[in-house]
C-alpha cells in the first residue's frame, strides 16, 4: 500500500517536472526535423548521466542536435574532432611550460566540458581513444600530479561514420561497453527533407535560448534515480542479459552458433537505467516491459559479439536481440 502512495506521489512530481521535457523538445524541434529517436537517446543519456555512440551517414544533423541541446540547457560545449594524428593531450590538456612563473601550469583540453562531441572517434588512435574513455568513466581528469573532476552533467556524444572504413581505428568491444546507447539513425522521410531544404535555403537556422540550466538538469537526474522498477521487471531484465549468454536456455538453440560471446552485467544495469529515464519520458514513476524493450536494442546492439558465421550470413546484433525480446516471456 506504501508502494502505491510513494508510485502516486512520485507520478504527481513527475508531471510538475513535464515542463523540464518540453521545452527543451520544442527547442530541439525548432531545429532538428524528424529524427526523434535521436533527441530521446540524447534526453536518455543526459537523464542517466550517461554517453552515446551515435552511428550514421554523414549529414543527419548529429552535430547539431548535441550542440542545440547544450545550449538549450545553458551548458558549456565542446567538440573534438578526431583525426590519426590527435594526441591524447589533445584531449584532456597537458602541463605547459610558463616563462613568467617559471613553473609548469596546467592547460586544460576540450574534454573539461558539460557536453563534449567526439566525431568520427573511430580515426583516432586506440591511445586517444583510451584517453576519451577513461575520462568518460572515470568522472576525472590527471594531468601530471593533479587530479580534476569534470563539470556536471557531462555528456559524450561520439559519432562513428559507417561508410568509410579505411584509416579508421575501431573501438574494441570492451570499451564500447562504456557507452550507455549505441543509436544507429537513417535518413529522413521525404516530407522531412522538404522541410529540412526550406530551413537551410532560408540562409540561417532559428536561434534557441537557453530554457533550463545544469543544476535544474541534476535535479530531473536524483528524480529519474527514484523510480520504481518492481522485482518482475529485474527478472525480466536479467532474462534478456541471460538469453545472450546462454540461448539455449531460453530456447534459442538457433542462437548458439552466431552469438560469440553475451552482454556484461553493465548491460543489465544500462537496461534498467535507460528503462527508468524512458518511463520519465512518457511521465511514468514506475517501469514497465515496453519501457525495457523500448531501450533493449539501443542498450545490447554494441554488447553483443557475433561469430564468424553470423557474419557470414549477413546476420546482425539487432536481428539477434528482436529474436531475444520476441522469445522471453513479458512479465
Amino acid at each position: 500500500m506504501n508502494e502505491t502512495v510513494n508510485i502516486r506521489e512520485l507520478n504527481d512530481l513527475i508531471a510538475s517536472k513535464s515542463n523540464f521535457l518540453s521545452v527543451i523538445r520544442n527547442g530541439m524541434n525548432q531545429r532538428i526535423v524528424g529524427q526523434k529517436h535521436l533527441v530521446d537517446s540524447l534526453l536518455i543519456a543526459l537523464l542517466c548521466n550517461g554517453h552515446v555512440l551515435l552511428e550514421g551517414v554523414p549529414g543527419l544533423a548529429k552535430t547539431l542536435a548535441i550542440k542545440t541541446l547544450a545550449q538549450l540547457v545553458d551548458a558549456k560545449y565542446n567538440r573534438i574532432q578526431f583525426t590519426p594524428d590527435l594526441l591524447p593531450a589533445d584531449v584532456i590538456g597537458t602541463m605547459i611550460y610558463s616563462v613568467k612563473k617559471e613553473a609548469f601550469e596546467v592547460k586544460k583540453g576540450p574534454i573539461f566540458a558539460n557536453f563534449v562531441l567526439a566525431d568520427e572517434i573511430n580515426r583516432a588512435p586506440a591511445k586517444v581513444q583510451s584517453a576519451l574513455l577513461e575520462a568518460m568513466q572515470e568522472r576525472q581528469v590527471t594531468i601530471g600530479d593533479e587530479t580534476f573532476p569534470l563539470d556536471r552533467p557531462f555528456l559524450v556524444m561520439a559519432t562513428q561514420n559507417p561508410i568509410e572504413q579505411e584509416g579508421t581505428y575501431p573501438l574494441p568491444e570492451a570499451q564500447t561497453d562504456r557507452f550507455l546507447l549505441k543509436v544507429v539513425i537513417g535518413y529522413p522521410t521525404p516530407e522531412e527533407e522538404k522541410v529540412i531544404i526550406r530551413q537551410n535555403i532560408r540562409g540561417s537556422l532559428p536561434a534557441v535560448m537557453p530554457v533550463v540550466d545544469s543544476r535544474e538538469v541534476l535535479e530531473i537526474q536524483k528524480l529519474v534515480q527514484q523510480i520504481y522498477i518492481d522485482e518482475k521487471i529485474e527478472n525480466y531484465i536479467v532474462d534478456l542479459v541471460f538469453a545472450t549468454r546462454q540461448p539455449a536456455k531460453y530456447k534459442l538453440d538457433d542462437l548458439q552458433d552466431i552469438i560469440a560471446y553475451g552482454a556484461s552485467p553493465r548491460a543489465s544495469i544500462s537496461l534498467a537505467l535507460a528503462a527508468r529515464a524512458y518511463a520519465f519520458l512518457r511521465g511514468r514513476g514506475y517501469v514497465i516491459p515496453e519501457d525495457v524493450r523500448a531501450v533493449c536494442h539501443d542498450v545490447l546492439r554494441h554488447r553483443i559479439g557475433l561469430t564468424y558465421e553470423a557474419e557470414a550470413n549477413n546476420i546482425n546484433s539487432d536481428e539477434v536481440i528482436t529474436r531475444i525480446i520476441d522469445v522471453v516471456p513479458v512479465p
